[in-house]
């Protein structure tokens, strides 16, 4: 069965400069991400994991190459249409949660949907429906002060998750959580990936969560290196 390709990246370079030193994080990375994947990506501290996430999002723009979301090239989009894009294909999952603190979780998953300027009533009922689906529908008027980190994360997935994203990508989503807290919250990422369709692309430390995604790559030295191929990712 053929598989769209949702995101993909070649010749990806990144090089920051440090006191008149040039340092190049990045070297000709080459990655494809089709719907439905499973990707983990992991890696030593500062190896460029969250500076790669944050290009493949585009959050941050690369020094050589391009990144390509449903066939569109980032760099020729303007700031609003990569704005656009990111709002309706693309959702973030980070290690703090970054709910809003005055808004309830419910308001806090639906303002994806107000962005978009959707209808109140069809924003609030959608985040309603998920919030209960990641075990929050107790919580809904709850705001993220009133919640345990747990909690505050499973609101922080849904939130990802309410506009329908074709590509998920999270950045050491279960990091700042205890290990039966953290498995919880994976098992939910997953169980939701495979509901909703939307490919999943991860960078965690946590090798014992990474190893239950279909492809793993370990980030060394600006490359990347398959660990585990159970898809169609490439990375030469």
């Amino acid at each position: 069965m053929n598989r769209e390709l949702v995101l993909s990246c070649r010749g990806l370079e990144k090089s920051f400069s440090d006191a008149g030193v040039e340092i190049q994080v990045l070297q000709g990375l080459q990655l494809d991400v089709f719907s439905g994947d499973r990707i983990a990506i992991v890696g030593s501290s500062g190896s460029g994991k969250s500076t790669l996430l944050h290009l493949l999002g585009g959050l941050d723009v690369p020094s050589g190459g391009e990144v390509r979301i449903l066939g569109r090239e980032f760099s020729s989009l303007s700031e609003t249409e990569r704005g656009y894009v990111r709002n309706y294909s693309m959702g973030f999952i980070y290690q703090f949660h970054h709910l809003l603190p005055e808004f309830t979780a419910l308001e806090n998953v639906a303002l994806p949907l107000f962005v978009r300027n959707n209808k109140a009533g069809e924003a609030l009922e959608a985040a309603a429906d998920l919030l209960s689906r990641v075990g929050l529908g107790s919580r809904l008027h709850h705001k993220p002060g009133e919640m345990s980190g747990g909690e505050r994360q499973r609101a922080a997935i849904a939130r990802a998750l309410v506009t329908r994203p074709q590509c998920i990508l999270a950045d050491e989503p279960t990091g700042n959580l205890d290990e039966h807290t953290a498995d919880q919250v994976f098992n939910i990422m997953l169980e939701l990936n495979q509901s909703h369709g939307a490919s999943l692309v991860m960078v965690t430390h946590n090798l014992g969560l990474a190893r239950k995604m279909d492809n793993i790559f370990e980030l060394h030295e600006g490359e990347l290196h398959v660990l585990q191929a159970g898809s169609k990712a490439v990375t030469e």
